[in-house]
């Protein structure tokens, strides 16, 4: 993430405001508290990234901004009510803030609307000025209409605006909460990473402060009558952008919105200092006369170009962006519905683009594009030379097929520890190693595979052994794991050694161990069969023979006096 000195101060001043003479209105941040925070973006957690924006974004905070902080689904799983006001709105706050939003440890629901309607009360928003900014990664879980909650803050608030910072949401996720911004006159702005997260933090913590009005000046004389002049045009940046050369222009309407931005240039003509940003493709600006660089953005496709601005005239570039459409749908086989959580990697010239999931719909830029398309541990990727202004629009066979592992210690008694079971490839190779495809943890589990041969391998405490089945594509198949096993629990005098062998011994003399660990209370899981419990109390080593039955559990209690141990 880029640091960016004296940030909030840059963007207020960009913004036209006077900071000798500023008064603040009072706002909140409402950070997503939400489980999904702990998905990562370039390999670190979205919380992660969104505590060091808020420390870098809040350390140059105007000293008379009254800032409050609140967030959600951070202390249970599955409760809507789980809203909890963390910093209450005051000046020089924002070192708290940032300081709370350390201990946020994400976990529960997404409780949006409520959110922002506690916030709002809170700011007494029928009594004066108010500013909420969300900072989301998810949309409402509490089947409350965020679009209409906003509306009804917007009919009651003397002046209310809320902020919505979308953060790694999708085009299509981000339409679905822009309202509550749109429908409070407030700004909906995307951020996919932590520098934009931060770029979009500033500008909607800069836009809360507000310039006091300057003294009306003394009357003067009316001067003599002067002729007419002829009207200033009432915009003067009218930019339109197209995704190939002569091809139409993009109009607002789709999943997905045009971002204009634009900078000051630097001596040497490159692009310099940004001023500010906005949005969809029927944008109508007005800047202050002067040589600009500026930018045009569709999902991942750019343009930038200078542009100057005349007093008295009316700018129109065009971008052309030099993009492709790109519609990908993943299933699992022919005639399957969408996988919503399949992983498509898009690749643009060998480079990393981008990581989207379930139903693609975005724009990339023209060439030689490759997409790697994941259900599971089943992936394909896909080739495509993209044409500027052409849509790639097809359906992508994955070929995967689902393994339901469920494991019982024997039928009927199903295994609720945590088992491990991992999946490893059926051929080994000549060193007779047979290739791990996926493992986790639990006694009812399923995979998404590739066509083929597999082997379940699973361990638990001493029982360990393997199942072997076959996938299809586009079938599931029942992969049934019966160890045959109970559980010994053994009880010894103190912190005792102990380790289960077995009862035979190999051509060198020694017992095969199963399993080992310490008293008071040692307990494991084991294949039926006949065992050696050896158990070490001083210098002196204990062995009980035990017989363990399948889908039984076996006490026994070693005394320190009983060199052979006991049975309860």
């Amino acid at each position: 993430m880029r640091i960016i000195r004296n940030f909030v101060l840059g963007a207020v001043a960009a913004l036209g405001l006077a900071l000798p003479a500023v008064s603040a209105e009072r706002a909140i941040i409402v950070l997503d508290g939400s489980g999904s925070m702990w998905a990562q973006i370039d390999g670190k957690a979205r919380i992660t990234i969104a505590r060091e924006t808020l420390h870098e974004v809040l350390s140059t905070l105007p000293d008379d901004l009254e800032l409050g902080f609140m967030t959600y689904g951070h202390r249970e799983k599955g409760n809507c009510d789980d809203i909890e006001m963390l910093v209450e709105p005051a000046t020089g706050t924002g070192q708290a803030i940032a300081e709370a939003a350390d201990k946020i440890n994400p976990k529960g629901m997404t409780p949006i609307s409520d959110a922002v309607r506690l916030a709002a009360e809170d700011l007494r928003f029928t009594e004066q000025k108010a500013t909420v900014i969300l900072i989301t990664d998810g949309l409402e879980t509490c089947e409350v209409d965020p679009c209409a909650l906003a509306s009804d803050l917007e009919s009651q608030g003397i002046d209310f605006t809320t902020h919505v910072l979308g953060f790694g949401l999708s085009d299509e996720e981000g339409q679905q909460v822009a309202c509550l911004a749109e429908n409070t006159g407030g700004k909906y702005l995307p951020a996919n990473d932590g520098a934009a997260l931060v770029t979009a933090l500033t500008t909607t913590v800069a836009q809360v402060v507000q310039a006091e009005p300057e003294p009306e000046p003394a009357p003067e004389p009316e001067p003599a009558p002067q002729p007419e002049p002829a009207p200033a045009p009432e915009f003067n940046l009218l930019p339109t952008a197209s995704l190939s050369e002569g091809g139409p222009d993009i109009e607002d309407g789709g999943p997905i919105d045009l971002v204009w931005q634009w900078y000051k240039v630097n001596p040497d003509g490159s692009k310099g200092e940004w001023i500010d940003t906005n949005y969809y493709a029927r944008f109508k600006g007005n800047l202050e006369p002067g040589d600009y660089i500026m930018t045009a953005e569709y999902s991942y496709a750019t343009a930038e170009q200078p542009v100057t601005i005349v007093a008295g005239e009316v700018a129109k570039p065009h971008f052309v962006l030099n993009g492709t459409v790109l519609k990908l749908h993943p299933k699992a086989a022919e005639g399957a519905e969408i996988d919503e959580n399949a992983t498509v990697e898009i690749r643009h010239a060998g480079e990393y683009v981008t990581t989207d999931y379930g139903d693609v719909n975005l724009v990339v830029p023209a060439g030689a594009i490759e997409v790697d398309v994941s259900i599971g541990e089943a992936k394909v990727t896909r080739s495509y030379q993209g044409k500027a202004g052409d849509t790639i629009d097809e359906d992508v066979i994955v070929g995967a097929g689902k393994a339901h592992v469920v494991s019982e210690y024997v039928a009927g008694t199903p295994v609720e520890a945590d088992i491990f079971i991992e999946v490893v490839e059926a051929k080994a190779n000549l060193e007779g190693e047979r290739k791990s495809v996926a493992y986790t943890y639990g006694g009812d589990v399923s995979f998404d595979l590739a066509e083929g041969d597999y082997v379940a391998t699973y361990s638990l405490g001493g029982a360990k052994g393997e199942v072997p089945f076959s996938v299809k594509t586009g079938e599931r198949v029942e992969v049934p794991i019966v160890m045959d096993a109970g559980i010994i629990a053994i009880t010894t005098p103190g912190d005792n050694y102990v380790e289960i062998l077995s009862v035979s011994k190999n051509l060198e003399g020694n017992r095969k161990s199963f399993d080992y660990g310490y008293g008071p209370e040692f307990q494991t899981t084991l294949a039926a069969g006949d065992y050696i419990v050896a158990t070490t109390i001083g210098d002196a080593v204990t062995e009980t023979p035990v017989t363990i039955k399948g889908g039984e559990r076996f006490e026994l209690t070693v005394e320190a006096a009983a060199p052979t141990g006991k049975k309860k």
